[in-house]
């Protein structure tokens, strides 16, 4: 993919393009480092609220315009749940059980999901590349999600699946980073619904706000001792996830999503993973098993496979993301050429 630049900030807007999947990798790592020292709804609803207040702070600057009318507001609580309660939910709940690295892997499968959720409902074109992407990225979740006494059993290793073996599975961080991952590939097709009523800066924040109170809720009432083991590294890591990875990179991300490609722009993600498996080794000294490896490999093989399928099929077209005709000029224009 050459990326064709228009304007004298072309590197900033190509860096504001990369941050959201910088950002996400890198809070990862810091969310797990906090996780023994704090329960994972309360982390979650942390990460939201004061994010959510952030962006509305700064579309008030910016003099993005508030909701209006009955079905903005629906379209907003719809988006809250799904990309804020559920996603952050899951994610939290995940981390728990998973490293850094690895549930960033299962979170960022979404476009998988996000690609054939835009072939239904935009008629996004897949293609057989995309196709064998996704069948590509089955075998690598599966490789990444699966107790391995499955995945022996399937290679005649005489290992039989067991009631436990279900268990262990729905009780896995990674079952968990799935269900997180479908969410926010939901969410990322709801973003352009919700544009149709209302800002998607300004929805953005009042998404994560109202997606954050559920989280505040449930922490009250099933977890204890939220915030009394932290110490000062904790509330730092806290607010590095909570201004960086969720204020700055879900507005730049849905302000990308409500008006571009959404499969070119997920393409992107598999970045999110490489950012999250180099920090976790570097700060939380994670290792991954070979099996897992080659689920990681697998799954990245197949996000490049779907999001490169115009190049590898010989398209030549173009992709405009970031575009607004009214209020800016687009940001950027990629351009997929034949090599």
């Amino acid at each position: 993919m050459q990326l064709q630049l228009r304007g004298s900030k072309s590197t900033l807007a190509t860096l504001l393009l990369i941050a959201p999947f910088f950002l996400w990798g890198t809070a990862m790592v810091a969310m797990k480092g906090v996780i023994p020292h704090t329960t994972p709804l309360f982390m979650a609803a942390v990460r939201l609220l004061p994010a959510g207040i952030l962006i509305l702070i700064a579309a008030a600057f910016m003099g993005r315009p508030q909701p209006k009318g009955w079905l903005a507001w629906l379209w907003i609580i719809i988006f809250a749940l799904v990309d804020g309660t559920l996603f952050q939910g899951f994610l939290a709940e995940g981390l728990v059980r998973t490293s850094a690295g690895l549930g960033s892997v299962m979170i960022d499968s979404q476009p998988l999901a996000v690609a054939l959720l835009s072939l239904w409902l935009f008629q996004e074109h897949i293609g057989l590349w995309g196709w064998l992407g996704l069948g590509l990225g089955v075998a690598g979740i599966s490789l990444i999600g699966l107790p391995e006494e499955w995945i022996f059993h399937l290679l005649d290793s005489g290992v039989k699946i067991t009631v436990d073996n279900w268990q262990q599975l729905f009780a896995s961080g990674e079952w968990l980073m799935l269900l997180a991952a479908l969410s926010m590939a939901v969410g990322t097709v709801l973003i352009r619904f919700v544009c149709r009523y209302a800002d998607p800066v300004t929805a953005t924040g009042w998404h994560i706000i109202l997606g954050g109170l559920p989280l505040w809720g449930i922490s009250s009432v099933v977890e204890v001792e939220q915030w009394q083991n932290l110490v000062l590294s904790d509330w730092l890591a806290l607010s590095y996830a909570t201004i960086f990875g969720s204020a700055i990179a879900y507005g730049l991300f849905f302000y990308f999503a409500s008006s571009g490609n959404l499969t070119s722009l997920s393409s992107l993600t598999f970045l999110t993973p490489v950012f999250a498996l180099i920090f976790g080794h570097i700060f939380l000294s994670e290792v991954l098993t070979p099996i897992q490896w080659g689920g990681v490999i697998l799954t990245l093989i197949s996000i490049y496979l779907i999001n490169q399928r115009e190049t590898l099929s010989g398209q030549n077209h173009k992709v405009t993301i970031g575009e607004n005709t009214q209020e800016q000029q687009p940001i950027l224009e990629a351009s997929v050429t034949k090599k």
